[in-house]
């Protein structure tokens, strides 16, 4: 895109009543102080946007003299399409024009936005702009015309195995979220680790407390079996014995219980045998005659008899128990019991050593399994640290690519895109314009000079957009290189009414005077 600046038409736009200027290849404008000079340019940025050629706002009602209305218009070429572009003030407010028809603002804003961007417009327009917005903006606009260097070129300059593992893993995931994946993990498995190793010293600390046991344990538990088996064996034997004795004492306790019935059967008999028959029936309490007194004497002895069977019922019985118990010998079994308490004790031992030895290697088990997992929880953070650290890399050798392309478009500048963090040494976006190691800030009136006429040179190499750049104070400048396009320089002669030259377009050579 070229952009030509063909005529400004200035009416009372501050000191200036009536001017019209001619552009050319070059217009030199010159006069004393306070001629006019720097408000040609100011106007054509204020009709475009309605700020000064840095972006600020300003107000161009003259001062000194009456007047009806504000007005200035600029009649530009944008690839070959001419457009006239008006705007005024007229009783405090703002007009526009398009192409000398009246328009609204939103419309006039579109259509100067559709031409070109403001930041860029007044970039190349203005050699001071660009270094006066934000680093942040001045930034954005460099790199937005430079390509940043690809993961393979990044990778080439990088240690192989950085390289291979982050060419591997940005196949699923961007750079940032490897980032944050990474991140994360390894300030997760830092607190992880920290915990594995305390357990790990907990489970050291509690087997150094434990007795050691130096026995064989499959040759222990052999020996432990065979005592079992021993009391078993015993067990076996006693059994029988104690089924002996039992039935002896449950015959001795049968007899007695019988013995205690015969004697009270004794005294139950001596009484029923002494009787009286009386004369009143004993159920029904009438006084006995003739056959019923017969029938009384008969259920006595009927009694009598039953009582001698019940008697001889349980002495039969207790002589049985007694022949039985006559047959039975009581075995005394103290010595095999405590045989076999013995052999407990032994085995009882055994088998705490056992226990205790299962203890120890139960605990060593665990302290293995603490220790592989507190190796595992390394591992993963070494991992991520391994990988932050080649995402670091990549983003330095990045950053380093990526300057060097800049700094490659600049022949006096030195670019700084980043800087690096004092606090973890990595690499943050900044943006910094140098000339012969001294910042911007710090240059001479005429080196921002030709410092803003290098930027913009690039800028519009790089944009491939060609406009019209203005020099101010270029008294102060012997000599710079001319821009590509249109170039419009300010001078300050001293005693000198204001004086616009034109040189190429129309006409060779346009002098005008005021």
């Amino acid at each position: 895109m070229k952009i030509l600046f063909q005529k400004l038409t200035l009416k009372n736009y501050k000191s200036h009543r009536d001017l019209t200027v001619n552009f050319g290849e070059l217009t030199k404008i010159t006069g004393d102080n306070a001629k006019g000079k720097s408000s040609i340019p100011e106007a054509v940025s204020w009709t475009l946007y309605g700020t000064d050629a840095f972006g600020s706002k300003i107000d161009p009602t003259p001062i000194g003299y009456d007047f009806d209305e504000v007005r200035a218009e600029l009649l530009l070429q944008v690839d070959e399409k001419s457009v006239l572009l008006g705007r005024g003030i007229r009783s405090g407010k703002a007009v526009y024009w398009i192409n000398e028809v009246p328009s609204k603002a939103t419309e006039f804003d579109q259509l100067v936005q559709s031409l070109f961007d403001k930041d860029l417009f007044l970039s190349l327009f203005n050699p001071g702009y660009f270094p006066s917005m934000h680093w942040e903006k001045q930034r954005e606009m460099l790199l937005r015309y430079v390509s940043p260097p690809a993961n393979k070129e990044v990778f080439a300059q990088m240690p192989v195995a950085q390289a291979d593992k982050l060419s591997e893993l940005l196949k699923k995931h961007s750079l940032a979220d490897l980032d944050k994946i990474h991140r994360d993990n390894k300030n997760k498995q830092d607190k992880q680790y920290i915990a594995a190793q305390s357990r790990t010293k907990t489970l050291l600390e509690q087997l150094e407390r434990l007795p050691q046991e130096d026995i064989d344990i499959e040759a222990t538990k052999a020996e432990s079996t065979k005592l079992y088996e021993k009391i078993k064996e015993i067990e076996k034997m006693t059994g029988s014995a104690d089924e002996n004795n039992r039935k002896i004492n449950t015959l001795q306790a049968r007899i007695k219980s019988l013995l205690e019935q015969r004697d009270r059967m004794k005294a139950q008999f001596a009484a029923l045998k002494d009787e009286p028959i009386k004369d009143i029936c004993r159920t029904c309490g009438q006084v006995l005659q003739g056959d019923a007194k017969a029938n009384a004497e008969a259920d006595k002895q009927k009694r009598i008899d039953q009582f001698k069977a019940d008697y001889d019922k349980t002495v039969l019985e207790r002589k049985e128990l007694e022949a039985q118990l006559a047959t039975l010998e009581y075995i005394d079994v103290s010595e095999q019991l405590e045989n076999i308490r013995e052999l407990e004790r032994k085995r009882d031992a055994l088998e705490d050593a056992i226990y205790r030895l299962k203890n120890v290697q139960g605990l060593q088990e665990e302290i293995e399994k603490a220790k592989a997992d507190e190796a595992a929880t390394l591992a993963s953070r070494n991992e991520s640290v391994f990988i932050l650290d080649a995402i670091k890399a990549f983003l330095a050798k990045e950053a380093e690519l990526q300057a060097a392309k800049v700094q490659d478009l600049f022949t006096t500048l030195s670019i700084r895109l980043f800087k690096q963090n004092k606090t973890d040494g990595e690499l943050k976006p900044d943006f910094e314009i140098e000339m012969d190691g001294k910042p911007y800030r710090k240059l001479s009136l005429s080196e921002s000079i030709r410092a803003g006429l290098e930027l913009l040179d690039v800028l519009s190499q790089q944009s491939g957009i060609v406009a019209p750049c203005f020099v101010d104070n270029a008294e102060s400048i012997t000599r710079f290189k001319q821009p590509v396009g249109q170039l419009i320089v300010c001078r300050v002669v001293a005693g000198q009414e204001l004086k616009i030259e034109r040189e190429g377009g129309t006409d060779e050579l346009e002098t005008t005077t005021h």
